[in-house]
């Protein structure tokens, strides 16, 4: 590894440059918390009580305590697996066993992440089996949670090899615009999946159940149908079996779509809160939120893409790290050494997520705003969004509010208080 080499440079400051910024970040919520976590703000002090904001901060700051030695241990062993020559190594011998493309890229992916994985498990199950159990959050099991991992591995192996055998192709076979088709097979599969997921994937770990019929099934029909969103049903998710945690959400494209309550969330709200969350659910089908995501992530995907080809294609990369540069019978380089090119590229420039983070978390703050508005506007009231809101959030233990810019870079939803203060204002102009 040479440390004067200009990737070499970018790699270790990033890393350096996230480690820092993140735990500037968690110390500034950190003292934030210690001063405002006792003073209820005026628009909820007759639901929020001091109680509340104090198990919400000794929640919060179990969190953060667990989080410290988990970055240390995490950001320690990244940095250790490149700078010893891990990659290197691992890639060398397995290439030697192996001497083809196909297999030697899965094992690759597959050995390389051992030992990130099984660094996690202790830090896993504390923070399951220590932190939510111990607020009361936690239903899991040991069996359950060993089964889930047993089910996670399957179900990323039987999505993710055959995604790997068909890019590898590409990288092979195609010498010039391999980046674009690289791009086109990770958008069919990123739709594939939205679509796959409501009715495969999520039953592998949760039971759905459609929604019995009753008041709140009326209600939330004549809801779906004022906003004319078709959808394959209403369902009920188990989430209670693992956690107590609440939330609803639709999911899936076209006939697949559904909408999911979990049975904590129906427990928790009453049938008008209920009807104001899918509200904001179907706020963001009729502001076209995810079309318009969809528009933005495609281009950006196959940007990102070509901006990978250009630097996988540079020795300047592959020289910094001392990866062997791999040529096929026709002297050209392999589609191993490009998929590597990509693997080096992103671990180089993986510190500088938090920037697009700031961006991405930005407009995703304002689509929630904007789905807020829509479901005081079809429900022609706000007031059960607002009390809704606030029961999931003192039943979660989130905090009600944070320095705008910790909100900046990790909230992707706006906190509690804003989100209060601006549903009042929209219902002043019904």
């Amino acid at each position: 590894m040479i440390y004067t080499n200009l990737f070499v440079i970018i790699f270790l400051a990033g890393t350096l440059l996230k480690f820092v910024f993140n735990h500037v970040l968690e110390f500034v919520d950190y003292r934030f918390r210690k001063s405002h976590s006792l003073k209820p703000a005026a628009e909820l002090a007759s639901y929020i009580d001091s109680d509340t904001l104090s198990k919400t901060a000794t929640y919060e700051n179990a969190k953060y305590f667990f989080y410290i030695p988990h970055s240390i241990v995490h950001t320690a062993l990244k940095v250790i697996l490149v700078v010893s020559g891990f990659y290197v190594f691992l890639l060398n011998r397995i290439w030697d066993w192996t001497q083809n493309e196909y297999l030697a890229v899965i094992l690759f992916s597959v050995i390389s992440s051992v030992p990130s994985s099984i660094l996690d498990i202790p830090f896993e199950l504390f923070a399951e089996f220590k932190i939510e159990k111990k607020f009361g959050f936690s239903n899991m099991t040991g069996g359950m949670w060993l089964l889930d991992q047993i089910k996670s591995l399957v179900v990323e192996a039987v999505l993710s090899i055959p995604l790997l055998l068909l890019v590898m192709f590409i990288l092979i076979h195609v010498s010039v615009h391999w980046w674009l088709l690289t791009a086109v097979v990770f958008i069919a599969f990123s739709l594939a999946i939205s679509w796959l997921y409501p009715v495969v994937l999520a039953p592998v770990f949760n039971k759905f159940v459609p929604l019995e019929e009753g008041e709140l099934k009326t209600k939330l029909e004549n809801l779906l149908s004022r906003c004319g969103f078709k959808s394959s049903g209403i369902f009920k998710m188990d989430a209670s079996k693992r956690s107590k945690h609440s939330n609803a959400y639709f999911t899936g494209l076209g006939k697949s779509k559904r909408i999911v309550l979990f049975d904590t969330l129906m427990e928790q709200l009453d049938a008008n809160e209920i009807e104001s969350v899918l509200g904001h659910e179907l706020g963001h089908f009729k502001h076209k939120h995810i079309t318009k995501k969809l528009f933005v992530s495609i281009p950006l995907i196959i940007g990102v893409m070509y901006l990978l080809s250009l630097l996988s294609g540079l020795p300047l990369l592959f020289e910094g790290f001392g990866f062997p540069v791999i040529m096929n019978q026709a002297g050209e380089v392999s589609g191993l050494t490009k998929y590597m090119g990509i693997f080096l590229a992103g671990l180089v420039f993986s510190g500088y997520g938090i920037f697009a983070s700031i961006v991405s978390n930005f407009f995703s703050r304002r689509d929630e705003f904007q789905a807020d508005a829509f479901s005081v506007k079809i429900c022609g009231n706000g007031e059960p969004l607002c009390t809704g809101l606030i029961k999931l959030n003192k039943e979660n233990l989130h905090e009600i509010e944070v320095p705008k810019i910790y909100s900046a870079v990790h909230y992707s939803h706006p906190p509690l208080l804003e989100r209060i203060k601006a549903i009042r204002e929209v219902e002043k102009k019904l």
